[in-house]
């Protein structure tokens, strides 16, 4: 049986690994909400409910049902099946690295391709509507859609690879 100081520092010690492990995941695009969540998911020896995550993390179901969309998005969660049960459970991703991983490059490969697609745009606009645009301006606007070229490539690079 557990002393009721046993119990205080177990949750002390569940706080900190929540918050300090939730800061690391914030690096990765995720907002404390969500990155609180999939640590708890995380921590979790179960699958939880809307109604389990809101009461651990003292959110509204709004926010869970939001972040949890957020994490099932990024294939950092995923929808649950078991018997008897009524509601949606969720379980995190076991395999962190890998999955942190894949969520992150894709996110920078989207964000790539829509500004490779405006800029590339904005080279379009200024032939088409034949402005005439200085030299160092033009220069540079290749030399941002270069970076974005090469910054492509070593996403997809790094995609290629296994985690």
């Amino acid at each position: 049986m557990q002393t009721r100081q046993s119990e205080e520092a177990l949750d002390h010690f569940h706080h900190n690994m929540i918050s300090e492990f939730s800061k690391t995941l914030e690096m990765f695009s995720l907002n404390t909400t969500e990155s609180q969540l999939f640590v708890i998911l995380y921590l979790s020896d179960e699958p939880m409910t809307l109604d389990d995550m809101k009461n651990s993390l003292g959110k509204s179901k709004t926010a869970m049902s939001n972040s949890i969309r957020t994490l099932l998005d990024y294939n950092l969660v995923e929808r649950v099946w078991k018997k008897g049960a009524r509601k949606d459970l969720y379980q995190a991703e076991k395999d962190l690295f890998g999955q942190f991983m894949k969520a992150y490059v894709n996110r920078w490969l989207d964000a790539i391709d829509r500004q490779k697609s405006s800029l590339k745009q904005i080279e379009e606009n200024i032939k088409s509507d034949e402005l005439h645009s200085d030299q160092q301006t033009s220069a540079k606007l290749k030399e941002a859609i270069r970076f974005h070229d090469a910054l492509e490539d070593v996403f997809n690079d790094i995609n290629n690879n296994d985690f």
